[in-house]
């Protein structure tokens, strides 16, 4: 079968019946998240990029790497980055198609709400009016984040708004918040919180774990514990979830080969690197910007945007006392600058992207190659719902609601101090 006859039958069965209705002449391969997961188990030892699109010139460069490497791609954005992003949950689907159409993208993409943030049963009621939307607006896969909460309080708000969530979207969940070395997350809570899941016939394709990693520019050069992911993904095998490894950008490419060889991760969230390699600030290999020696970031001349658009941009940053992670604060006002450039220039950061995400995927993620692996299960299935591979092994009985909460004490579980590690 030639590589434009499979394009064509994955195409013809893939697109979930949302995006059918909200794209009708579409030729781009949107997919549930599920879809992307399973190529990537296929493969082996693989994990592909979920790209942050804080704006439209990064998703732009991320579905060329894809296109380049032959990827399976994921391409996400954040509920907190939505308030200072022009990306949000209700507009990404339509960047992400309209580019692969334009740019006649043919690998698969999921399209991913990161961290779905919960914080209080306010929220979970909130949600199940929410979540709905972003399905209706194009979304194939959703992180329904509660980690912020206590351990039983979590699952529960998992369990309950799993049936606005449909059938055949990607799913992923979350034990412990990302806050580096603090409040790390352990083999009892992380089984505690898939196996109440299980019971209920829930069947997450990946769980996030705080693994050492964090958000934004990761300076301490600590980072990922590979053996500690690696342990908990282990007890987790039976349970047929994967890993999704959150703030990757800040940890070196050998290390991400060795969560890529040796744990059971397939999603691998890169933002701020993106962010970053698309302004044309020089970044190292942990994915980190890089400094003057007055802390000012260090912008390479004539790439990423002009150097009068980078001057209003330190100026902005200044006036608001926007500092190292907070410069994130500047996609939202500066958009409109960063579009109203020459189409040459514009083109000169999503190429910059480009290079950046293909490196990833081709030489630390090994997702080379795992596009037509994710049409294949389309193609074979037959439909844009491939199913599962994960069964029910814990018994209802033991997982009412009453038994979680008396389970829940039991855990020893630290979450680390408190603040905003929403991102």
């Amino acid at each position: 079968m030639t590589a434009q006859t499979l394009f064509e039958q994955a195409l013809a069965v893939g697109r979930p019946p949302t995006v059918q209705k909200l794209f009708p002449h579409s030729r781009a391969l949107l997919v549930s998240g599920k879809v992307i997961d399973q190529a990537l188990r296929r493969k082996g030892k693989a994990m592909t990029m979920a790209a942050n699109g804080r704006s439209y010139l990064v998703i732009r460069g991320a579905l060329q790497a894809a296109q380049r490497a032959n990827a399976a791609l994921i391409v996400e954005i954040a509920k907190s980055e939505s308030t200072y992003c022009p990306v949000n949950f209700w507009n990404i689907a339509r960047l992400v198609d309209a580019a692969c159409n334009e740019l006649g993208i043919t690998v698969p993409v999921a399209v991913h709400a990161d961290h779905y943030g919960l914080k209080s049963q306010d929220d979970v009621e909130a949600a199940k009016i929410e979540i709905p939307t972003l399905f209706e607006a194009g979304i194939t896969s959703i992180a329904i984040d509660a980690s912020h909460m206590p351990d039983d309080r979590n699952l529960l708000a998992n369990i309950e708004l799993n049936p606005f969530i449909p059938y055949w979207a990607g799913l992923e969940t979350e034990v412990g918040e990302i806050k580096g070395e603090q409040g790390l997350s352990s083999v009892e809570d992380a089984t505690f919180l898939i196996k109440g899941l299980n019971a209920h016939d829930i069947f997450p394709n990946w769980i996030a774990l705080n693994n050492g990693s964090a958000h934004g520019i990761e300076a301490s050069g600590e980072g990922i514990q590979v053996e500690l992911t690696a342990e908990i993904h282990k007890h987790l095998e039976p349970f047929q979830v994967a890993g999704a490894q959150h703030g990757t950008s800040g940890n070196s490419s050998d290390r991400l080969r060795a969560i890529t060889s040796r744990t059971r991760t397939t999603k691998a969230n890169v933002a701020t690197a993106l962010q970053m390699v698309s302004w044309g600030v020089e970044v190292n290999d942990y994915g980190n910007a890089l400094m003057n020696e007055d802390g000012s970031f260090r912008k390479v001349a004539g790439e990423g945007v002009t150097e009068a658009v980078w001057e209003k941009m330190v100026a902005l940053a200044a006036k608001n006392g926007w500092k190292g992670g907070n410069f994130k604060k500047l996609n939202l006002p500066v958009d409109n600058w960063l579009l109203a450039q020459p189409r040459d220039v514009r083109e000169r950061m999503s190429k910059r992207v480009e290079d950046f995400v293909y490196q990833m995927l081709v030489s630390v993620f090994n997702a080379a190659d795992t596009a037509p692996l994710a049409m294949e299960l389309l193609v074979e299935a037959g439909s844009y719902d491939i199913g599962t591979s994960a069964v029910r092994l814990e018994n209802p009985a033991d997982w009412t609601r009453e038994k979680i909460i008396e389970k829940a004490k039991l855990l020893d579980s630290d979450k680390g101090p408190a603040g905003d590690f929403s991102d």
